[in-house]
């Protein structure tokens, strides 16, 4: 080959190499950055009072004084939209009044009539929210309207078809409006306490604060008009629908005052990484989910390290080259390229199901390690095969036996190359979920001390991600949750390496020394 021909290639390769480092670094910015970014939203956030609350309530951190004050504060300027509330179903209670009246008369003219219409009166009185008392009343119309005497009184049905028309327009939207005003600043004063903790407190972010503010302003309207596209979300301003009535000021009341109602303040969260999950993720951390992962992690490695470089040693410094090695060889290979799904049925059908083990961080370590085996005997065999052959020659030279060879001369040398691999094994271990759905993973559960670890299932990271971003009932609600874990995976995996790079880095160091 001519030299200016040898040259051309030359830099033509290089040229190469530099533009797919660079795209694979492109590539890496693309997913990594904003998975980073939206997941720091998890830690860093403009938190409400409600979360202030919820923290003092649930894990006894923050300044019960100072919450007190603030809530105080907060709580004064809520107390209009309380009043408007107030306000409005004392003009809905005047109508329904009106209405139960007439069905009274009706009762007390007709004695058949009386006797069905009398449980239904009853349970209007009993009734304490509109909604119940709306109900009770349709039920009685009901009773008139599809009975025998419904033409003897017309008039009063008409009346009361009247009532119900004006105000089955808003009633609908008047429901959601009240659930949209829980939902931003949580339970009304005078409510039960809710069994569900995720009811039990308004918006805790300032992000999902503008959500439920615009769930109070807009109705959301699909236009279907267009056959030829997809529906169309419309929102449609209701305070058209409630204009001249004692709600229509609070529209513009909570967008104008929602600081003053909910006092957001810039938060560093680093209960994410310390504190339990509460009721599904809606609140709390991902404590579990990170020692789980841990757990499963390092107990992997564990039981893979082990096996894999006993495993590198005898092919590479017991075993002959038959056709028996080279089948194991090639068993080895193919194991490496085996879906993750299979190890998992296998870990499902062998460990639980055979030998009986429980599902736990036992079970799926045993499985992962199965998983990263290959990668690490592989890595290993290399790493010892790159020995030069003058180290063992010099050992023996001395006196040293084999073993006492390997062991002290061909292993210390290999380590840095043994490292690389359990670098790998490791992050994929981290990051893998198939092999621990059946194993080991439940979606909810307590952090576990080391003790107790190896015979309880646990949360980990990669499966809980799957499980929020599919299963959860509120996905858009935690979305913050989702990329604060997937973040945090990353971030771990990285840890893990950078721990294990620093290792080698100080054994080569060593060893050169």
């Amino acid at each position: 080959m001519r030299l200016g021909t040898r040259k051309v290639l030359d830099k033509a390769f290089s040229a190469l190499g530099i533009v797919t480092i660079l795209l694979m670094a492109g590539a890496l910015l693309v997913i990594l950055v904003p998975i980073l970014s939206k997941g720091s939203s998890a830690i860093f956030f403009r938190a409400t009072v409600e979360h202030r609350l919820l923290m003092q309530e649930q894990f006894g951190q923050g300044k019960a004084q100072d919450l007190e004050e603030e809530l105080a504060q907060v709580r004064s300027a809520r107390e209009p939209v309380y009043e408007m509330i107030a306000a409005y179903e004392g003009d809905i209670a005047e109508s329904l009044d009106s209405a139960a009246a007439i069905i009274r008369n009706i009762a007390a003219d007709n004695e058949r009539l009386g006797r069905r219409l009398e449980r239904r009166i009853e349970k209007y009185k009993e009734a304490d929210n509109f909604e119940d008392r709306h109900k009770e009343m349709e039920r009685a119309y009901n009773r008139v309207a599809y009975s025998d005497y419904r033409e003897d009184y017309a008039e009063e049905l008409a009346r009361i078809d009247k009532i119900f028309e004006s105000q089955e327009k808003k009633s609908d939207s008047y429901i959601e409006i009240q659930d949209a005003v829980r939902e931003l600043l949580g339970p009304f004063p005078g409510d039960p306490t809710p069994a569900l903790i995720r009811k039990q407190y308004g918006q805790t972010r300032w992000d999902r604060v503008q959500v439920s503010i615009e769930h109070i302003r807009y109705d959301e309207v699909w236009d279907y008009s267009d056959a030829t596209s997809m529906g169309r979300k419309e929102l449609v301003p209701r305070s058209e629908l409630f204009e001249g009535t004692q709600l229509e000021p609070l529209f513009a009341y909570v967008e104008e005052n929602a600081e003053e109602m909910l006092s957001p303040r810039l938060t560093f969260y680093a209960g994410f990484f310390l504190n339990p999950p509460l009721d599904s993720h809606f609140f709390g951390g991902i404590l579990p989910e990170l020692l789980g992962t841990l757990y499963l992690t390092l107990g992997s490695m564990l039981f893979a390290l082990p096996i894999g470089v006993i495993a590198a040693i005898f092919f590479t410094e017991y075993a002959g080259d038959n056709a028996l090695v080279n089948i194991l060889r090639t068993c080895v290979s193919t194991l490496a390229g085996v879906p993750s799904i299979v190890f998992g049925l296998f870990g499902l059908a062998f460990f639980l199901n055979t030998i009986h083990l429980p599902k736990s961080v036992l079970a799926g370590s045993l499985t992962l390690a199965l998983l990263i085996l290959p990668t690490i005997i592989r890595a290993s065999e290399e790493a010892i095969r790159a020995v030069p052959n003058a180290y063992r020659e010099a050992a023996l030279a001395l006196g040293a036996g084999k073993w006492h060879t390997i062991a002290t001369v061909i292993l210390p040398a290999a380590l840095p190359g043994i490292l690389t691999g359990s670098v790998i094994s490791m992050g994929r271990a981290a990051g893998e979920t198939a092999p621990i759905i059946f194993t080991a993973a439940v979606s909810l559960g307590k952090a576990l001390n080391p003790l107790q670890a190896f015979m309880k299932p646990t949360p980990a990271l990669s499966w809980n991600i799957y499980s929020l971003c599919t299963e959860h009932e509120a996905v858009d609600e935690i979305r913050h949750v989702q990329y604060g874990m997937a973040a945090t995976l990353i971030l771990l995996v990285l840890l893990l390496n950078a721990v294990a790079i620093f290792v080698r880095a100080r054994v080569s160091t060593k060893l050169r020394g």
